[in-house]
């Protein structure tokens, strides 16, 4: 597993980062999310060991990154936004100087490059030099190095960029699949493919982590939305007195319609429906209102 605790990092007066804390259990796919310049990848930096933070520590599997660096280093896979890849070399050939690199054992590279070569689905391009390869085909070789040694924290930043539509799919197959015996976290701008993919997201605002949801939880909302066909004198009120409601906010419909947005810790749908039986209103609708990552994502910057 990943233990991160309050990590601060300042580059002269601006503060990068500000006491970041969080942890990452085995099997789990974690998403880092935040606007641009927000603190991610310095968050990513400090944690595979290429900056050192002011204050705070990181351990993976027990092991300090600052106290035994090069023993975290080889149970990190990394793919970073823009992979340094060698364009003179083969696929092949690219792949077994990492092998070399990572210190695999020749009795396992072959197993290993097999496993990683079909599993990112590069098995027709052995022998293309890099630099002939697709923008697409080449994230691909980034990620086969990443997974090369059997990490057991796994890092990528923007994976799927410049990916096709089907690549897209095998890629969150392939990460789904790698979560099984590593630990991931998951940057990128396309939240799609973090609602796909993740269990958990991070977000960092401003050097902070502003939240630490998981998707499932965050999916479940029990707010619900009333809209009318024309509006009634005290509805607000009575929709306050349902049970489990803590805030009604009166709005509009985007056709322009009187609407009521009905914020709760329980299921309330079936008691707005009731309500709107018994009282007579002129409903056009009721719905259940399902939070999106997006929505939650746009909430939190906006207000940071």
């Amino acid at each position: 597993m990943i233990s991160v605790h309050n990590i601060t990092k300042r580059y002269g007066a601006i503060e990068a980062l500000r006491g970041v804390s969080f942890s990452i259990e085995p099997g789990e796919i974690v998403g880092l999310l935040g606007p641009n310049g927000a603190g991610k990848s310095t968050a990513i930096k400090i944690i595979t060991g290429f900056l050192h933070p002011d204050d705070g520590w990181v351990e993976i599997d027990g092991k300090g990154v600052l106290s035994d660096l090069r023993a975290v280093q080889a149970r990190i896979g990394y793919l970073s936004e823009n992979t340094p890849l060698y364009p003179e070399l083969s696929v092949q050939g690219y792949l077994m100087m990492i092998a070399d690199l990572r210190g695999v054992p020749p009795a396992q590279t072959l197993a290993l490059l097999s496993e990683a070569i079909y599993g990112t689905g590069l098995q027709d391009y052995l022998t293309r030099p890099i630099s002939s390869l697709s923008k697409g085909l080449r994230q691909r070789v980034g990620l086969a190095q990443a997974i090369l040694h059997k990490p057991s924290f796994l890092i990528l930043d923007e994976p799927t960029v410049g990916l096709d539509p089907t690549q897209i799919v095998e890629i969150r197959a392939l990460i789904k699949e790698l979560a099984q015996e590593s630990s991931i976290l998951f940057s990128s701008h396309i939240l799609s493919d973090v609602e796909a993919i993740c269990d958990r997201v991070i977000i960092i605002i401003n050097g902070q982590v502003k939240a630490d949801q998981n998707l499932r939880q965050l999916r479940m909302s029990n707010d619900a939305t009333l809209v009318l066909q024309t509006d009634a004198e005290g509805i607000q009120a009575t929709l306050g007195n349902i049970e489990g409601v803590s805030r009604v906010n009166a709005v509009r419909s985007g056709d322009g319609f009187p609407a009521y947005r009905v914020t709760s810790n329980l299921e309330v749908t079936p008691a707005i429906y009731a309500l709107a039986r018994a009282k007579d209103w002129s409903v056009r609708e009721i719905r259940r209102d399902d939070i999106t990552l997006e929505s939650f994502f746009n909430q939190l910057a906006s207000t940071a």
